[in-house]
């Protein structure tokens, strides 16, 4: 079986997946970038948290060897969900959650990651973000990618700021999804592992400040305005306000 990780970009994500991979850890399962070097898939599954990029069937095909072959492990995706993946989870092949952020913060966060990458010498995924329009027009991919993730069924679907600050409860949320126990020692420990401000140094966490609402001491009022006029429809829907 493979456990898909999918989140929204700068949105805990890497938390997320690396927090799913070491508990699925727990159970024997197989390390996703041990799968990589074994069966040849570095170009399918990239960057360190194995990430497969689009859902497509051929990639998720290729992926599927190795898990028909008995092998389980966790890859990631930022992508939506397609036909393949909806086969694949019917097969009960894929097992599926899915994490969001405010895109507003969302946003913001890709636009410093990728500036602050810029500046060193080292440009990001995220640093041809160089203003505000060219980084709501790339959320707004996003916001709709978490749109059709919330009409598909049997998904995990999580929130940054729940996990942040409701994390005994989301990460039992997660343990119960994922069918572990959540009483075994192997599985407290690395619950604790994650939990926020536990390993601030520690790699795979994939956040810088994390703060939320920072949009609103980063943007002006006009640019508030004119997230609100894109985004005021979607964000009652993720739960929070306009």
């Amino acid at each position: 079986m493979i456990v898909l990780s999918v989140g929204m970009p700068r949105a805990g994500s890497g938390w997320h997946y690396n927090l799913i991979h070491d508990l699925m850890k727990t159970t024997g399962c197989a390390d996703a970038r041990d799968i990589r070097e074994k069966y040849g898939l570095q170009k399918i599954l990239t960057e360190v948290n194995c990430n497969i990029g689009v859902l497509s069937a051929r990639r998720l095909g290729m992926v599927t060897v190795p898990a028909l072959l008995g092998n389980t492990f966790v890859i990631k995706a930022h992508a939506g969900p397609t036909n393949a993946s909806r086969t694949l989870q019917a097969l009960g092949r894929l097992r599926i959650t899915y994490i969001y952020r405010d895109p507003r913060d969302a946003m913001l966060s890709a636009f410093d990651y990728g500036q602050r990458a810029l500046a060193k010498g080292h440009p990001n995924a995220f640093s041809h973000l160089t203003d505000f329009q060219k980084s709501l027009d790339f959320m707004m991919d996003y916001v709709r990618i978490w749109q059709k993730w919330m009409q598909e069924k049997n998904v995990l679907v999580a929130r940054y700021e729940d996990l942040l600050t409701s994390y005994d409860a989301e990460s039992a949320r997660l343990v119960g999804f994922l069918k572990l126990d959540g009483t075994s020692p192997e599985v407290r420990a690395v619950v604790e592992q994650y939990r926020p401000g536990a390993n601030d140094g520690q790699q795979g966490l994939h956040y810088y400040k994390g703060k939320i609402g920072r949009f609103r001491e980063a943007y002006t009022a006009e640019q508030q305005a004119t997230l609100k006029s894109k985004l005021g429809s979607y964000l009652e829907k993720m739960g929070y306000e306009a």
